[in-house]
C-alpha cells in the first residue's frame, strides 16, 4: 500500500495529502528552475506521487508558476509544461504537475511534513546548470549526471528495493 504523505506550506494556509510509492528523497536537481524556486543547497528534491490521490485544503491560496526554458544553444525559449504550485501567502513551493504525465504529481520533499526514509545514496542531476557557488558533495555511492539520469523516480525506487506497494 502506498504511503500517504502530508505536506504544507510554511504559513499553513495550504495543506495537502498525496499517496506515494516512491517516497525516498534521493534525487537532487541543480537546474536553475528548481534551484531558484527551492533555494536550499543549490538544488531541489522532488518525490513521485499518484496525482489522483492529491487532496488539497486552502486551494484558493495556491499560485501556479510555469517556467520559461531558455535554450541558448538552439536560440529559443519555450514555456514549460510543468505547473509548479506554491502558496501565494508565504511563497513556499509545494509540488510540480505536468499534464504530459497526468498520473504523476511531484511533491517537493521540502514541503512534506511526514517523516521520509533517508536515502542510502543520492542522484545528482542537471549539474550542467548548477550555480557557480554550489560545490556539490557527491559521496562515493552517489551518481551524478550533467543532465537527466537513466532511471525515472519509479525505476530507481524499484531497482533499489524501496518501492512501496
Amino acid at each position: 500500500m502506498p504511503i500517504t504523505l502530508e505536506g504544507s506550506c510554511h504559513c499553513g494556509a495550504v495543506t495537502f495529502t498525496v499517496e506515494s510509492n516512491t517516497p525516498v528523497p534521493y534525487q537532487r536537481c541543480y537546474c536553475s528552475i528548481c534551484r531558484k524556486q527551492q533555494g536550499g543547497g543549490g538544488y531541489a528534491i522532488n518525490l513521485g506521487a499518484n496525482a489522483a490521490s492529491l487532496r488539497v485544503e486552502g486551494e484558493v491560496k495556491l499560485g501556479t508558476y510555469r517556467a520559461r526554458i531558455a535554450d541558448a544553444e538552439h536560440e529559443r525559449c519555450e514555456l514549460s509544461g510543468g505547473r509548479r504550485r506554491f502558496c501565494k501567502d508565504c511563497g513556499a513551493a509545494l509540488w510540480l504537475y505536468d499534464p504530459a504525465w497526468p498520473d504523476l504529481v511531484h511533491p517537493f520533499a521540502s514541503a512534506i511534513d511526514t517523516p521520509l526514509p533517508a536515502p542510502r545514496s543520492s542522484v545528482h542531476l542537471m549539474l550542467k546548470y548548477k550555480a557557480d557557488w554550489v560545490a556539490p558533495y557527491i559521496a562515493p555511492a552517489d551518481e551524478s549526471y550533467a543532465l537527466y539520469p537513466p532511471l525515472s523516480i519509479a525505476e530507481w525506487h524499484r531497482t533499489n528495493g524501496v518501492w512501496i506497494d
